[in-house]
């Protein structure tokens, strides 16, 4: 009795004995569980798999209903505030509380980024959201990678381009919510044209591992994702780490203005498959982790229906392939957030060093490529790296697969040679000029590369070339602005885009973009603290995030100052050095 009564709490002051009558925390729910369960069959219940047993719910109730969150941290014995705080870093998770009612059965998301906000986005939004019926929800998104189809919504998980008020009521109303699957070379027309012979010639040692890294790395082929790394030297830093060792996929282009690798992964996707599989094998990773955008689930309907077919063909034989998907976070194209995600985690970038080739996704050594870089992977060793070199225009070597979205007549993706200038790109790739519009300037590499006027239109688009003047070409996301646009606006856009995307993580970054937007919604910038606050972010910044987000501003500030009513008298300030973030 004496242990029994020492083992109960007493309140200080109270003179009396309280007992607790229930186990502390919030109680998992029999139905709740019971529903949870049947839902997850028998899937695996790992931690790295949160994201994706998230979607489950999402997908199957519409919304996360916090009993659910319950019953799956039980199931995944884990702790609740680890589920829950996964679950509210990423956009597309709606968490319902309880007591609160769940959202409508269908969402329409509008994109507000740049090229869709020229287009009349923000028109557009309020005119749906006044338009239509209660049950549906509108809501203002970020870059769908739609940019050379603006404006772009999407309709549950259908993307819907040149988006109107009446044609996206109609789809909603319909309620034709799922994604459009276009039509692609599959795996049996691939290999008709001579796909996978070069996989298989590796598989069967026909061919050497260290003959196609020497072509890779003769090629000069870089990372395309936005980093520009040497490709085949980065193949060689991985294959020289210890084993065991692993690979991952970036396909989380979040970049305003790019869709480059949607292009690719839409139109010939075992090119890409191919390129990522002998990737592996230079490495020797025996698992391949495919990261792709929530955005793009016509192209994750692709992967679902054509990597069982490779697998089943043996083509696969000495690599695993997992398809993870991503759940609205454009941090995570970052490449250590990346990895964080599929991990199961929030997306928040990790410090380096170490980096990915050494200590990379769940501790192992990884190799990271981008699916555009993959893609050429096969052409380049098939045709030989002086193929791909005798490309090029003003001194430089390669081709460059450029997003041209705004102000063109006919924008998309346009592989072109690289160090083509943006003067050149729009003649003779987009068709000029939109009708009654006449070339200001340019995004010479998406939100986070800078802006630059039309008077620096001939500079050639390569890595290395626009460095000097501030900016980057990042991902080769070229957004073309015209003497109808104003370039505060433009920026204001771009700076909304960061402090929304921010992750929260470093202080410099989390209320460095809270404060400059705060800043340029005034009439009158104060340009010294802008300079200020430029310069924090850019040295203290964790990720490129933090340490590119004032470019366009302060290009802006520099290059386009009739666009600013009564602006105070530029402030002279030392231009930061300017870092090689990687593409988000």
């Amino acid at each position: 009795m004496a242990g029994t009564a020492a083992s109960r709490s007493v309140h200080p002051g109270s003179g009396r004995r309280k007992t607790r009558d229930t186990p502390k925390g919030r109680q998992v729910e029999p139905q709740a569980l019971a529903e949870v369960e049947a839902l997850l069959g028998d899937r695996p219940r790992r931690a790295d798999l949160l994201i994706e047993h998230l979607h489950l719910l999402q997908d199957h109730f519409g919304c996360l209903h916090v009993r659910h969150l319950t019953a799956l941290a039980n199931l995944m014995r884990l702790a609740l505030v680890e589920v829950y705080e996964v679950a509210s870093f990423y956009a597309h998770f709606d968490i319902v509380m309880d007591g609160e009612p769940a959202p409508p059965a269908v969402t329409i998301r509008v994109c507000d980024s740049l090229s869709c906000a020229l287009a009349g986005a923000d028109k557009l939004l309020g005119a749906l959201k006044s338009s239509l019926e209660p049950g549906i929800r509108v809501v203002r998104a970020p870059c769908m990678g739609g940019c050379h189809q603006a404006p772009m919504a999407a309709i549950g998980h259908a993307l819907h381009p040149h988006a109107t008020v009446e044609s996206v009521a109609a789809e909603a109303l319909a309620g034709h919510t799922h994604p459009h699957v276009p039509a692609y070379p599959d795996l049996d027309a691939y290999r008709a044209g001579g796909g996978y012979e070069l996989l298989s010639e590796l598989l069967d040692g026909r061919r050497s591992i260290e003959d196609v890294i020497k072509t890779m790395e003769d090629s000069g082929l870089r990372g395309l994702g936005g980093a520009g790394f040497p490709t085949g030297r980065k193949w060689r830093f991985v294959r020289a780490e210890p084993a065991p060792r692993l690979m991952a996929v970036n396909g989380d282009e979040g970049e305003p203005g790019t869709f480059k690798d949607r292009h690719y992964l839409e139109t010939d996707p075992h090119r890409f498959l191919e390129g990522m599989l002998i990737g592996a094998l230079a490495v020797e990773a025996e698992e391949v982790y495919i990261y792709l955008r929530d955005e793009y689930p016509q192209c994750r309907e692709i992967l679902l229906r054509e990597i069982p077919k490779v697998e089943a063909a043996g083509l696969a034989r000495r690599t695993r392939i997992h398809l993870r998907r991503g759940a609205g976070a454009y941090i995570c194209g970052e490449e250590s957030a990346m990895l964080e995600s599929i991990e199961g985690k929030r997306g928040l970038p990790r410090h380096k060093p170490p980096f990915p080739s050494q200590v990379g996704l769940f501790g192992r050594p990884t190799l990271i490529n981008n699916v555009e870089t993959l893609f050429w992977v096969r052409e380049i060793v098939e045709k030989g790296p002086e193929w791909f070199g005798s490309h090029g225009r003003n001194g430089r070597k390669g081709l460059r697969t450029f997003s041209v979205s705004g102000r063109v007549h006919e924008p998309g993706v346009k592989l072109a040679p690289a160090g083509i200038t943006v003067r050149e790109l729009i003649d003779e790739y987009c068709g000029g000029m939109e009708e009654g519009h006449t070339f200001k300037g340019y995004l010479p590499g998406g939100a986070s590369g800078g802006i630059l006027p039309a008077s620096m239109a001939d500079i050639p688009l390569d890595f290395g070339t626009l460095e000097s003047h501030g900016s980057f070409i990042g991902s080769a996301a070229v957004v073309v602005l015209s003497d109808k646009d104003n370039m505060r606006d433009v920026a204001l856009n771009l700076m909304k885009f960061f402090e929304d995307e921010s992750c929260g993580q470093c202080t410099p970054c989390r209320i460095g973009t809270e404060k400059a937007v705060m800043i340029m919604e005034r009439p009158t910038w104060d340009e010294e603290l802008l300079n200020e606050l430029t310069r924090v972010m850019t040295d203290a910044s964790i990720c490129g995030l933090g340490q590119a987000a004032m470019n366009p501003v302060k290009q802006v500030m520099k290059h386009f100052r009739e666009d600013f009513a009564g602006l105070a008298p530029a402030v002279a300030a030392e231009e930061p050095t300017p870092g090689k973030p990687a593409r988000y």
